[in-house]
């Protein structure tokens, strides 16, 4: 009935195969509808930047950072522990420390019960959580996306200056068609002296 092999275990026919070790390093998907976060760059909380920061991934800023923070298609995230003064432009604007300056989200601006704002917020889509600390304005409308758009590819281009030329090279402007002036219907002059 069973066949005892040489080990002394009893064999009960073939043996299964056993399935090959898994190489997906990544983890296993949740079924819930919370959105799947990417990997975001961090910048530190002993970190602080002085001038322009842009990149083109998802950024969490636990550090401190002053000028301008541009990533016109990726979210910015900043920590509770983060320090902000900058203008940022961003698709989403996530904020849940400390933001001194313009926030333009092409998508959306959250701000959380734990920040602290000052300053005004553009975006089609802002959510102002009970608790959170703001000082501004807030611009809601469709077109406020792709004007996000427009300001931050103008704040990445550096100032253009017009070639100058000299003044004999450049063409004339037309002169304007002056029309003769309608001479005035004569008037009646009346003397102080009567007859």
């Amino acid at each position: 009935m069973f066949e005892i092999g040489k080990k002394g275990a009893p064999e009960a026919g073939p043996r299964p195969e056993s399935s090959p070790a898994r190489t997906d390093p990544s983890p296993p998907r949740s079924t819930s509808s919370a959105p799947v976060s990417r990997e975001a760059a961090v910048i530190g909380p002993s970190i602080h930047i002085d001038g322009d920061v842009r990149g083109e991934e998802d950024l969490l800023i636990e550090g401190e950072v002053s000028g301008t923070v541009n990533l016109k298609n990726n979210s910015l995230t900043i920590g509770p522990q983060g320090k902000v003064r900058a203008d940022v432009y961003a698709h989403s604007i996530y904020v849940d420390g400390y933001l001194e300056g313009d926030a333009y989200g092409s998508e959306r601006v959250n701000v959380r019960k734990s920040a602290t704002v000052k300053g005004n917020i553009t975006s089609p889509r802002v959510s102002l959580e009970d608790g959170a600390k703001f000082k501004g304005a807030i611009e809601m409308d469709p077109q406020a996306g792709q004007n996000v758009i427009n300001r931050g590819a103008q704040q990445q281009q550096p100032p253009r200056t017009a070639p100058q030329q000299p003044p004999q090279t450049q063409a004339a402007a037309p002169k304007p068609v002056v029309q003769p002036a309608k001479p005035e219907s004569p008037s009646v002059v009346k003397t102080g002296a009567v007859s």
